[in-house]
């Protein structure tokens, strides 16, 4: 059983890797366990299918004509240092080869009666049309405070709320029980059609005017990415809020043709922290490659384990544990501690990680893991 990891798609925001490698966990994470399965390089997946994007677009839009894919690419480019793009490639929610797995896979599912195309009463914007949901909430897409009620054709799914939205199999590695709780209290109907200006099209649906919902293709998007490196199993790194947000939307879009998506969950890094950090460093004299290493490297593998994030109080150990750990690398890997780890990426096990015996063997030789992101 071959185990791909890719990122979960990284919201396209205004911020760059440097000044929020936050952001950059999930792609970093990615890129390690995939290195240490001598796995080639994966696309970084990136969710443009936002309400700030499309607010973006529209004030961009009065001062110069610009195309909102040409935008969205533009600011994916300058998120990464100049000529460092990832070797992999980028792949974001709308592109063709996700827009064609999306239809494909809704047009299965609906003809399979786990999807339905029906009118349902929702909430529109009274100003601007834009739907805000099930309840009278003020709009975020133009901030009018009054709505009103609407019967349409949408998308949607329903669910037994008997069935968990969440097994253990949904998991790579350690399931959170909190999290599988939280995402059981999902709505039984789940609108899947949205009002957005950027998206997977619905057109070919019937459903003029609306796309999928980001939180659906957020999946597609790896699965597609998934089925360029003909993974059985592609574990999307996320923190467990995303996973909450995300989970029960994308649901019945965690499997096809022989690929499932699972969530390889991991926690926050303490990046924020940079008094703490530059003391650290100055404190025990780390050089930059070591530097490079334990905060593009090390930490956010540490997270993966650390499912609840890393503490800024942990930091100093774990550096510690590390600077021993690369003064014990050989030039050549030892052949079964290097497949003793990765028999335990694949299982999800990440105890090799605070090995000694093992971690030596596993070190990239140079701290050169690409850009990469995801928060």
């Amino acid at each position: 059983m071959s185990v791909v990891f890719f990122n979960g798609p990284v919201q396209n925001g205004d911020f760059t890797f440097a000044d929020r490698p936050g952001k950059a966990v999930g792609i970093r994470i990615a890129e390690a366990l995939n290195t240490v399965l001598s796995t080639p390089p994966v696309p970084h997946l990136w969710n443009t299918t936002t309400l700030a994007g499309d607010l973006r677009h529209r004030e961009l839009g009065a001062r110069e004509a610009v195309d909102r894919q040409a935008l969205e690419a533009r600011l994916i480019a300058a998120k990464y240092p100049p000529g460092d793009a990832p070797s992999g490639g980028m792949l974001t929610d709308t592109d063709p080869e996700v827009s064609a797995l999306a239809l494909e896979m809704t047009g299965r599912l609906l003809a399979d009666g786990v999807l339905t195309i029906a009118p349902v009463p929702v909430r529109l914007c009274a100003r601007c049309g834009h739907m805000t949901g099930a309840g009278p909430h003020p709009c975020r897409s133009c901030g009018h405070t009054v709505t009103r009620a609407h019967t349409g054709r949408h998308l949607f799914a329903d669910r037994d709320p008997a069935q968990p939205v969440l097994t253990r199999e949904d998991f790579h590695g350690r399931a959170p029980a909190h999290l599988m709780d939280i995402a059981g209290n999902a709505p039984e109907r789940l609108i899947l059609s949205r009002t957005r200006d950027h998206g997977i099209d619905l057109t070919p649906l019937g459903l003029d005017g609306l796309v999928l919902d980001p939180r659906a293709a957020l999946h597609i998007a790896v699965l597609a990415a998934a089925r360029r490196h003909g993974a059985d199993v592609a574990a999307m790194t996320t923190t467990l809020g995303a996973a909450a947000h995300i989970a029960a939307h994308g649901r019945h879009f965690a499997r096809h043709d022989g690929t499932r998506l699972v969530y390889a969950v991991h926690g926050r890094v303490p990046y924020d922290d940079t008094t703490h950090l530059a003391k650290l460093y100055r404190v025990h004299r780390v050089d930059p490659e070591i530097r490079d290493l334990f905060a593009n490297w090390f930490l956010p593998l540490c997270s993966l384990r650390e499912k609840a994030g890393v503490q800024a109080a942990q930091l100093a150990g774990l550096l510690k544990f590390l600077r021993r750990a690369t003064l014990a690398r050989t030039a050549v890997p030892q052949d079964t501690s290097l497949e003793q780890a990765r028999q335990a990426v694949r299982a999800g096990d990440m105890r090799w990680l605070m090995d000694a015996r093992v971690l030596p063997h596993v070190i990239p030789p140079t701290p050169t893991l690409e850009g990469g992101a995801n928060g």
